[in-house]
C-alpha cells in the first residue's frame, strides 16, 4: 500500500514537473515573440508629434536635471511645470537615455518592452479564467498580432504601459479570488496605471469591482483584500499627495481637471466624434481578428454563467461603453478594450480547434477572409505596377504577404481544416514584422513637413535661449525636441481694417476660386467696390457655402501675414521659420536667409546684421 502511494505521487510530481516547464517555454516564447516584433525597426523613424515629442522632452528635461533638482519628481517641459500626465513612463525613458543616450531608440524601447510584457501577462489572464491551455495560448496569440496594439505599443507614448499594468492588475484580481496575496498586486499595478494616465486607474479598477461584485462577491466586503490593495496604491497616493503640496492650484487645475475630468464632457484640441467613433477604429484596424472576437462576444453571452464569459463581457462592454460617451476621442483611447477581444477570439478559436472534424465552420468566415485576400491583392497590383514611388514596392510585399495569408486560412476553413488557426498567427507575425521593417508603420509622419532637416537648421543657426516663430497653424512637439529650441506658432492677431489695395487683392484672389459656370456670381463680384471685409462677406450668397469657408482661409491667411509682419518690425534679431511662399509674400526689407530646409521648402530667417 504503501509502496502504491509513493508510485502515485512520483507520477504525480512528474507531471507537475512537466506542466511547469512547458508553462515557463510557452511564458519565454511568447515573451521573446513580442520583444522581437515590437523592438525591431524601433528607431529607424522620427518620433510623431504630440505624444512622442512631448515625452521625449520631458524625459529628456529629466535627465538632464541635476540630482538636487527633484525633476524626477516634479518635471517640467521647457522649464516650466509639467502636469499633463504622472511621470511614470518618462523616468522609464530617462533611465534608457542614461544607459544609450537621447535617440528614437531609447525614447520607445520602454514602452515596447512593458507591451511586450503585457503579451505573456495575457496569457496568465487566459489561464486563470479558461480550464484549458488552448484558449489562453490564442488569446495571447491574437492580442500578439493586433495592429493597433503592435503599433501604438512601439511608439514613445503612454499607452503600451497602461496596457501592461491594466493586464497586470486584473491577472493579480483573479489570482486574488484563491488567494488575498495577489491583491498587495492588484493595488501594485492600480499605482503604476494611475502614475502613468492618472484617471485611467480608476476606470480599470472599476471594471475589476464590477467583475467581481458578479463573479465573486465576498471579495468585495473582504478586510484584507482591501488592506492589500490599499498598501499597493500608497506610491500613487504620496505621488499625488506630493504634487498637490508642491502647486495645488495648478495641480488641481491642470492635471485634475484640465488634462482628465474635463476630457469627460469637453473637447480638447477639437478632438471629437461620434459615440460610434471606437467602433469605426475597431472595424477599421482589427482584422483578421475582430471576425472571430465578435463569434466570441456570442459565445460569452451563450455561457455567461462562467467566469470567462463575465470577465469578457465586463471587461469589453463597461470600457467600451465610457470611452464612447466620453466627448474627446482619440484612436489610442481605445487600446485597453484589444486583450478583452482578444480573450472573446480565443475563447471562439478554441471551441472551433476542438470541434469534430464532421463539423462545418461558418461560411462567413470564407467570405470575410477571402475578401480580405482579394482586397489585398489589389492594393498589390496597384502599388507594385502603378505607382512610382519606390517605397511603395514595401506596401507592395506586406499587401502580398496579406493576400497570401488570408488566401491559404479561408481555403482551409472551408475545408474544415483547423489548421487555419496556425496559418493566420504565423501569416500575421510575419505581416506585422515586414510592416514594421517598412518606413510606412507610423503613417502620421506623412500628415506635416520632414521635421529632421529643419530642426537641424533651427539647432545650428539659433541660440539656445531665443525663441523661434513659425507660420505654422501649430505647435509641433517633435520639432522641439529634435532642434532644442522651442518653435512657436505666431499669435494671429484680428485684422480691424483693411486697406483698399488688400480688399482688392482678396476680392480678385476670390473671383479665382469661383467655378466657371457661375458667371453671374464672378460679374457681381467684379463689379463690386468694396469698403471693408464685411462687405466682401455679404456679397457671396449663404448658399455658396464652400465660396465662404476658402474666404475664410484666406482671411485668417491674411492676418497671419500680418502678424508675421507686426513680429518682425518689433523685434531687433527676430527668428522667423515660414515656408518659401510665405516668404515672398512678406516681401521683408533686410532678412537674411540662415538656412534653407529644400525638401520641406522651409527657410529660417531672421534680420540682416546693420
Amino acid at each position: 500500500m504503501t509502496r502504491q502511494t509513493f508510485t502515485q505521487n512520483q507520477f504525480q510530481d512528474r507531471l507537475r514537473s512537466q506542466d511547469y516547464w512547458l508553462e515557463t517555454t510557452y511564458i519565454l516564447g511568447l515573451l521573446a515573440a513580442a520583444l522581437v516584433l515590437y523592438s525591431i525597426n524601433l528607431g529607424s523613424l522620427p518620433l510623431r508629434d504630440w505624444d512622442e515629442g512631448t515625452v521625449a522632452q520631458v524625459a529628456k528635461e529629466i535627465w538632464l536635471g541635476s540630482k538636487d533638482s527633484l525633476n524626477w519628481l516634479f518635471p517640467t517641459l521647457w522649464g516650466e511645470p509639467y502636469l499633463n500626465k504622472p511621470p511614470l513612463v518618462h523616468l522609464f525613458v530617462a533611465c534608457f537615455y542614461w544607459l544609450g543616450g537621447v535617440n528614437e531608440w531609447t525614447a520607445r524601447l520602454p514602452s515596447a518592452i512593458l507591451t511586450a510584457c503585457s503579451v505573456p501577462l495575457l496569457y496568465g489572464v487566459g489561464r486563470e479564467i479558461f480550464s484549458a491551455r488552448t484558449p489562453a495560448l490564442f488569446s495571447a496569440l491574437i492580442y500578439l498580432t493586433l495592429l493597433p496594439v503592435a503599433r501604438h505599443g512601439r511608439l514613445a507614448m503612454l499607452d503600451g504601459a497602461v496596457l501592461c499594468f491594466g493586464i497586470l492588475t486584473f491577472l493579480c484580481v483573479l489570482r486574488a479570488r484563491r488567494d488575498l496575496r495577489w491583491s498587495l498586486g492588484a493595488g501594485i499595478g492600480l499605482a503604476a496605471i494611475a502614475l502613468t494616465k492618472g484617471i485611467m486607474g480608476l476606470l480599470l479598477g472599476s471594471i475589476a469591482l464590477l467583475f467581481l461584485f458578479w463573479d465573486t462577491p465576498r471579495l468585495i466586503t473582504s478586510f484584507y483584500m482591501w488592506v492589500g490593495v490599499l498598501v499597493g496604491i500608497m506610491p500613487a497616493i504620496a505621488w499625488y499627495f506630493a504634487q498637490y503640496l508642491h502647486a495645488p492650484q495648478n495641480f488641481v487645475n491642470t492635471s485634475i481637471l484640465s488634462q482628465s475630468l474635463e476630457r469627460i464632457y469637453t473637447s480638447v484640441d477639437g478632438h471629437q466624434g461620434p459615440p460610434w467613433y471606437y467602433l469605426l477604429e475597431i472595424l477599421k484596424y482589427s482584422w483578421p481578428w475582430l471576425l472571430f472576437s465578435l463569434w466570441g462576444i456570442k459565445l460569452a453571452v451563450e455561457n455567461r454563467n462562467w467566469s470567462w464569459a463575465k470577465f469578457t463581457l465586463v471587461w469589453s462592454g463597461v470600457y467600451l461603453g465610457a470611452v464612447s460617451i466620453m466627448t474627446t476621442k482619440l484612436p489610442w483611447y481605445i487600446l485597453p478594450v484589444y486583450p478583452a477581444l482578444a480573450l472573446a477570439g480565443g475563447a471562439q478559436l478554441a471551441a472551433i480547434y476542438n470541434l469534430p472534424s464532421y463539423r462545418f465552420y461558418p461560411r462567413s468566415w470564407t467570405l470575410i477572409l477571402g475578401l480580405i485576400a482579394k482586397v489585398a491583392i489589389v492594393g498589390c497590383i496597384y502599388y507594385f505596377f502603378f505607382t512610382e514611388n519606390k517605397d511603395n514596392f514595401f506596401i507592395a510585399v506586406i499587401l502580398a504577404a496579406v493576400a497570401l495569408t488570408m488566401s491559404v486560412a479561408a481555403y482551409l476553413v472551408s475545408q474544415k481544416d483547423r489548421q487555419f488557426i496556425s496559418i493566420l498567427f504565423w501569416g500575421m507575425y510575419v505581416c506585422l514584422l515586414l510592416f514594421f521593417l517598412s518606413p510606412h508603420w507610423i503613417w502620421e509622419l506623412n500628415e506635416s513637413y520632414p521635421v529632421k532637416p529643419v530642426a537641424q537648421i533651427i539647432h545650428d543657426k539659433v541660440s539656445s535661449d531665443r525663441l523661434v516663430y513659425t507660420s505654422f497653424d501649430y505647435e509641433r512637439p517633435s520639432l522641439n525636441f529634435y532642434s532644442d529650441r522651442r518653435v512657436i506658432p505666431i499669435q494671429v492677431e484680428k485684422i480691424e481694417k483693411l486697406s483698399s489695395q488688400e480688399l482688392q487683392l482678396l476680392k480678385q484672389q476670390l473671383i479665382e476660386l469661383i467655378p466657371k459656370n457661375k458667371e453671374n456670381l464672378q460679374e457681381k463680384l467684379k463689379k463690386l467696390k468694396p469698403q471693408n471685409l464685411e462687405a466682401l462677406k455679404l456679397a457671396i450668397p449663404e448658399t455658396e457655402i464652400q465660396l465662404r469657408q476658402k474666404l475664410q482661409r484666406k482671411i485668417i491667411h491674411l492676418q497671419k501675414i500680418h502678424s508675421l509682419k507686426q513680429y518682425w518690425l518689433g523685434e531687433d534679431r527676430p527668428y522667423l521659420l515660414i515656408e518659401r511662399s510665405t516668404l515672398r509674400e512678406l516681401n521683408l526689407e533686410s532678412a537674411q536667409i540662415l538656412g534653407d530646409a529644400a525638401p520641406a521648402n522651409w527657410v529660417l530667417i531672421t534680420k540682416n546684421k546693420q
